[in-house]
């Protein structure tokens, strides 16, 4: 489903900080699978998944999509297949303080020009599958961190993508709430969805749900099991 050829990204190219975060990276990464990124802290991962995402482009190489190159793709375009094509769970969540769980969930659909109904129904019913609708119109700040998880998670599905990625979704997490989170990964996998996680917590990388494991050192591939 996406193809990674010979992906290279420099930082302040040409400066005396230029910085190679992403050295010549080619890979095949099948759909309706769990992938695992795993490597240290600089290694790279966050950056990878960053260009396979399409929300930072590569400094070279290329990048497929269902058999379609989308490098070099122009911004509107590429924000276009960004929005329908991944859902996107950060480390901090990042969800939005001041407005409420269903707002925050609702977000990433108003550039799509949907009508607000069918989304709020869309939204609270996607909600209602985390068990976490009687939490809809509270603000995120009042809510627990698996709450918070949970509401993050929704909001990533509310386009209803193909891929979800998730960059060290557990680095927050206590062991009870990582073991939540992958068994909601696994729910995922077996609605279809194709997974790529960064992350170098065992309770990720060690999941029965995991199918492919690539490590990532110096921005490169180390090797993958």
């Amino acid at each position: 489903m996406i193809e990674l050829i010979n992906i290279k990204k420099t930082f302040n190219a040409g400066r005396p900080n230029e910085f190679s975060a992403i050295n010549g990276v080619s890979l095949s990464i099948e759909a309706n699978k769990v992938t695992v990124f795993k490597g240290p802290s600089g290694s790279g991962k966050t950056t990878l998944l960053s260009i396979i995402g399409c929300m930072t482009r590569p400094t070279s190489g290329r990048i497929m999509l269902a058999d379609r190159e989308v490098t070099s793709l122009p911004e509107r375009f590429l924000t276009g297949i960004r929005r329908k094509t991944f859902g996107f769970i950060f480390q901090q969540f990042n969800l939005i303080k001041g407005i409420t769980a269903l707002e925050n969930v609702m977000l990433p659909a108003y550039p799509m020009g949907e009508a607000y109904y069918p989304l709020k129904k869309r939204a609270l019913e996607t909600l209602d599958m985390f068990n976490i609708s009687n939490k809809a119109l509270s603000k995120v700040e009042w809510l627990s961190g698996g709450e918070t998880q949970r509401i993050a998670i929704a909001r990533a599905l509310i386009n209803i993508p193909s891929v979800i990625i998730a960059d060290e979704p557990t680095a927050h997490l206590d062991t009870k709430l990582s073991h939540e989170f992958m068994d909601i990964i696994s729910m995922l996998k077996g609605e279809g969805k194709t997974i790529l996680i960064a992350s170098h917590d065992p309770l990720v990388y060690e999941s029965d749900v995991v199918d492919r494991i690539i490590n990532i050192r110096d921005g490169m591939v180390a090797e993958w099991v």
